[in-house]
């Protein structure tokens, strides 16, 4: 069978084992104070021109998450989010494990409103009782494959600095939203409207690693101790900044985020006339609406996500491609649907 499960099924990309293998006996400084770290940096630096930000390497999503909200958040402040975030939903309490309050409003279509943000936090001002909102945390793509179009998020940056509140980006999988064909947000502009983002590297060809960029002064002193604190600093550091340099010199990051994009693309369009899809496809995941006897049979060939029961005799799936994703596969996939209809 052949898994669109996720987008981190394989290791990595043969450039980024190459790229370790080549340096294995390197002896370098550890905990990240190493020269393929600072190549690393340098070459985000340049590409997402943010020469006065401060960047971290990080293992995992959930880690950088925690450790950067945690460290942005006094004990009665809150951070708000939708529903479907994945701080919310699918981290198992490590915000609030932390001592912070997640502030949820209502989705639309995966995204956050600048409305929504005004409306929690006048609320919540005016009650000295209630946790004050000092954060709002949006992903860049959402967890329904959506993307925030740039004056989208100019408009909730700009509440958020109206407010006086840090905007924090999750880019899990940034790449896939900065390759997406409807996006107009430039890599340029996540400096200038965020105070802190990450790049996804483990969703992206990386063997594993987020490659945190904080933009706000407010927030980079002391940052190593809150790392170490979170336990987020590492002995071979070196490794994040060997996958991440490798990923950025030639642009390999952008151009695997785009072959994840376009099979989803692939699915979507060969397919939208003639099933439900619960949004139009814009990234890399795909969220079909399948008869209950379709699912068992594609189960037999196909590895998915099932979302939800949307009544007794439909499911919800989500299918994910991926940098390594094989286009046989997808055909397969597309031809095995169309018998259905």
């Amino acid at each position: 069978m052949y898994s669109f499960l996720n987008d981190y099924n394989e290791i990595a990309h043969e450039r980024i084992l190459n790229a370790i293998i080549e340096n294995n006996y390197v002896q370098t400084y550890g905990y990240g104070e190493d020269e393929f770290c600072e190549n690393a940096k340098n070459i985000i630096k340049q590409k997402f021109e943010c020469e006065n930000s401060d960047i971290y390497f990080f293992m995992a999503g959930t880690q950088t998450n925690l450790t950067i909200i945690d460290y942005m958040l006094k004990s009665y402040e809150g951070i708000i989010a939708t529903d479907t975030a994945h701080i919310n939903v699918h981290e198992a309490s490590a915000i609030e494990a932390c001592g912070h309050k997640i502030m949820t409003v209502s989705n639309k279509n995966g995204k956050l409103l600048p409305q929504q943000i005004e409306k929690i936090y006048k609320k919540h001002l005016s009650d000295d009782h209630m946790t004050l909102p000092k954060a709002v945390y949006i992903s860049e793509t959402t967890e329904l494959g959506t993307i925030y179009k740039k004056q989208e998020l100019v408009d909730i940056y700009d509440v958020c600095k109206k407010y006086g509140l840090y905007l924090f980006v999750d880019g899990a999988r940034l790449g896939s939203a900065l390759t997406a064909r409807e996006n107009d947000i430039k890599t340029t502009d996540l400096s200038k409207y965020s105070d802190v983002f990450y790049i996804g590297g483990t969703k992206n060809g990386a063997m594993l690693g987020e490659a945190l960029v904080i933009n706000n002064e407010d927030l980079k002193p002391n940052f190593v101790r809150q790392m170490k604190c979170k336990g987020s600093i590492y002995a071979k550091g070196k490794v994040q900044g060997i996958e991440f340099y490798e990923l950025f010199k030639d642009d390999l990051y952008f151009e695997l985020a785009r072959h994840s994009n376009d099979m989803a693309y692939k699915i979507y369009d060969s397919l939208k006339d003639d099933y439900e899809f619960l949004e139009k496809v814009q990234s890399n995941q795909v969220f079909m609406i399948l008869k209950n006897d379709i699912l068992e049979e594609l189960g037999k060939e196909f590895v998915f996500s099932k979302v939800e029961n949307m009544d007794e005799n439909k499911t919800l799936i989500r299918l994910v491609t991926s940098w390594a994703t094989n286009e046989e596969q997808v055909d397969k996939l597309i031809k095995f649907l169309k018998k259905y209809i």
